[in-house]
């Protein structure tokens, strides 16, 4: 099967992968103490998200995760998936439309959890396989698959997490991608079922002139109950070659 067969299987089938991943959601109640914000969390989470970003130029862009979320295969392997459907008017009329479908296989090799000073760290190692729609006519998406393998480490002292990425995005069918991503995350937890998190991502793009479009993004969240909560995310873009002025968001997250 070309590649081209195999990205109309998948949208033929994304109505109902969203509905199976709905239903699986509505049936399950076990929860998960880890912060599923953190992406190297041993957690069974689906969050929906909803972003709008202001882009340069006077442009707009609403990014809807219809699903964002994680799944422990076995106690060692995680499976982080998204798919993310771009409404925007970059080409001078409102066009929406299918942008992307990320899968992440994530692996915590046993022997590498350990301890420096006060602080309990786990390695992880894992891969990106992104899936692209091809709406570029759209003003949607980048037009390329990309593969993409990354390192981490999660780092725990009492209510704070440290996760310091290194990420490296190549293509495998359409334009160039050769962009390494540094990314750090902080995430601390307080009181009633809160939390704040930092996600900073500095991506350096080999392939234009190692632009730097980096970019930041704040969230403040409450757990109501064990299994349901509402976070709130501040986006910035960072820099010259910044990829949005800023942006908002709301996500709500359901852990089984």
């Amino acid at each position: 099967m070309n590649v081209v067969s195999s990205k109309n299987l998948i949208r033929q089938y994304f109505k109902h992968v969203v509905l199976l991943l709905l239903l699986t959601v509505g049936i399950s109640f076990a929860y998960a103490g880890e912060n599923a914000s953190n992406p190297l969390a041993a957690v069974n989470n689906t969050d929906v998200r909803l972003q709008y970003f202001d882009l340069e130029g006077g442009a707009e862009r609403w990014d809807f995760f219809v699903a964002d979320g994680s799944y422990m295969l076995t106690p060692k392997l995680k499976l982080k998936y998204e798919i993310h459907y771009w409404d925007t008017d970059v080409t001078g009329s409102s066009e929406g439309d299918i942008e992307s479908l990320h899968l992440k296989p994530i692996y915590f090799p046993e022997k590498m959890v350990g301890k420096i000073g006060g602080w309990k760290y786990k390695v992880a190692i894992g891969a990106e396989v992104i899936i692209d729609f091809d709406n570029t006519d759209k003003g949607i998406g980048s037009g390329s698959d990309q593969f993409a393998p990354l390192v981490g480490v999660a780092m725990v002292r009492n209510d704070t997490v440290l996760v310091p990425l290194v990420q490296h995005f190549v293509d495998f069918d359409g334009p160039d991608v050769n962009t390494t991503a540094f990314r750090m995350i902080a995430i601390q937890s307080y009181a009633n079922n809160v939390w704040g998190k930092l996600d900073a991502i500095v991506p350096v793009d080999w392939e234009h002139d190692n632009e730097i479009p980096a970019t930041a993004e704040v969230q403040i969240g409450k757990m109501f109950t064990p299994a349901f909560g509402l976070y709130m995310d501040a986006l910035f873009g960072v820099g010259t070659d910044k990829p949005y002025d800023w942006g908002v968001g709301l996500g709500a997250r359901f852990n089984y």
